[in-house]
């Protein structure tokens, strides 16, 4: 049963609400009226439970778009997990800006934020629930809880498989969670309930746990294949290893693209995947049919609706004279354009540039709420490859490519001229396969003497654009921050300055702070 099934399931509040506004004591118990013995005499409770640790990705709360959200603190339809972690990765860079006025989100335009800003908060929050639900899973399907329970031998060697799954999404987080904001609390299944505030691991203990698990298991999770999509599955493993080998040298301080380069082949070598023929297809109403993709947040305009994720992208992208119907959807949301950098990196015949807006745009933003300063840039869309509209007008169908196998290639380039091994040739045959979609053939091919790092990032803004990757490219080839790279409002003026580098690093939230002493503030917050 894929994921997008797997939304529709009755989660029964179970023990969905660990954790959840619990704010400040990531340790915990689960507060819920429901107790182990009466939920788990149902044999689906155990699908159920892990199907809202996925949903945890897509939706904001347990009665749909709006009521009993997981984390307070801010708006329900700001809170959710794809959401915030998009506007993390993409507001502060050279790719995106967002019109709205609500508090602490300008500062995200600009690299300008507090230790208290709302957006900041929230991510650090939405993490932890996920890796508190995944804890709970675990906590409740060791082999002891499953023997008591009379388990049948059948189903305990399928909750073995998903408790793997459980351990997969606790490592996504937890990648997310060290590149967002490096030294955080390691907490596991095993760290008692009810005990002392957890002490603060160190960016290095923390990957390599999430390496660790990775490999532990690996060989446990579905193959891929379309019973399995929308799951973590082996190649989804391989591919959030190679993300976090490609960044060792960010979160480690020690490189290792050899690793980055094998994971990434592996990926590649599976032969599960193949490049869409379409590349516009991947953003569509029906992109489940995508070849491409590797894992991706499912969602579906009945049963994921929430005001976050690619509903949030397909409404906020469309504005001024657009025509929202074009889109599939009731409204547009006049919220984010593209920056003019990410805007001129596309040349003439790059169809991956053909569906950007420019009637009524200017390239420039000359003012950040105006939506019409800056090029609109609908990659996202409601409507279907054959033209349809999503089944819903307001909460959109189509799904968020995670990973997929366009960027392996991409990975596998860049560990290569890195020094990570394998061939300079495949590298080079990769990009120009990339290539060669977007200009429609051979027209779009590179030499050799043309495939360097610098191109390798700025092919990354064109082939990723807007896919939740570019702050930690960015941080990654030394560009984020400093004065190496200026580009429009960063640092808070049109024309671009400076920034200071702890910026790399977004602040732990002050609440956790004052709540456990053991935390210590990343600098300059």
């Amino acid at each position: 049963m894929n994921t997008r099934k797997w939304m529709a399931l009755t989660v029964m509040a179970l023990f969905a609400i660990v954790g959840a506004s619990g704010c400040t004591d990531l340790t915990l118990p689960p507060k819920s009226s429901i107790t182990d013995a009466n939920v788990f005499k149902d044999a689906g409770s155990y699908q159920a439970f892990l199907a809202k640790i996925y949903a945890g990705l897509a939706v904001s709360g347990q009665e749909g778009p709006a009521g009993q959200p997981d984390i307070q603190g801010i708006d329900e339809g700001f809170s959710q997990y794809l959401r915030l972690y998009w506007e993390a990765e993409e507001l502060p860079t050279d790719e995106a800006v967002i019109a709205w006025n609500d508090i602490g989100l300008p500062e995200m335009n600009t690299q300008l934020w507090a230790g208290s800003n709302q957006f900041a908060v929230a991510m650090y929050y939405r993490i932890f629930f996920q890796i508190s639900m995944a804890n709970e899973f675990l906590r409740q399907t060791t082999d002891d809880k499953l023997a008591s329970r009379g388990v049948s031998d059948s189903l305990k060697a399928q909750i073995q498989q998903y408790r793997a799954e459980a351990r997969f999404l606790r490592a996504f987080s937890y990648w997310n969670g060290i590149d967002l904001f490096g030294n955080i609390p390691l907490i596991t299944e095993d760290y008692p309930l009810n005990s002392a505030p957890p002490k603060q691991a160190t960016r290095a203990d923390l990957f390599n746990f999430v390496i660790g698990e990775l490999k532990d298991i690996h060989d446990q999770l579905p193959v891929p294949g379309p019973q399995s999509y929308g799951r973590a599955t082996t190649a989804a493993d391989d591919m959030l290893q190679a993300e976090l080998f490609l960044n060792d040298s960010v979160y480690t301080g020690t490189p290792d693209y050899t690793d980055a380069l094998a994971e990434a082949s592996a990926v590649i070598g599976s032969d599960a995947f193949s490049l869409d023929p379409n590349y516009h297809h991947m953003f569509e109403a029906d992109n489940n049919t995508s070849p491409e993709f590797i894992w991706a947040i499912t969602q579906d305009g009945t049963h994921t609706q929430t005001y976050g994720g690619v509903t949030f992208l397909v409404h906020a992208e469309v504005g001024g004279s657009m025509s929202a119907g074009n889109y599939g959807i009731d409204g547009g949301w006049d919220g984010i354009r593209l920056e003019p950098g990410a805007y001129q990196l596309y040349a003439s015949g790059d169809q991956r540039a053909s569906y950007f807006y420019t009637s009524g745009q200017s390239e420039d933003v000359t003012s950040i709420p105006d939506f019409t300063t800056g090029i609109a840039a609908p990659k996202f869309t409601n409507m279907t490859s054959g033209g349809n509209a999503g089944s819903n007008a307001t909460f959109v169908d189509t799904d968020f490519p995670v990973f997929r196998l366009g960027e392996a290639y991409l990975i596998y380039a860049e560990a290569q001229l890195r020094g990570g091994g394998g061939s300079r040739a495949q590298a080079l045959a990769y990009v120009n396969a990339l290539r060669e979609r977007a200009y429609g053939g051979a027209s779009g091919d590179i030499t050799d003497s043309q495939l360097t790092l610098d191109f390798l990032l700025a092919e990354r803004g064109r082939e990723l654009l807007w896919e939740a990757h570019r702050r930690t490219d960015l941080v990654r080839f030394g560009e984020f921050t400093g004065d190496k790279y200026i580009w429009e409002w960063k640092g808070g003026t049109q024309t671009g300055t400076a920034t200071d580098s702890f910026r790399d690093l977004y602040p732990i939230p002050e609440s956790e702070i004052v709540a456990n002493p053991n935390l210590k503030q990343n600098p300059g917050y």
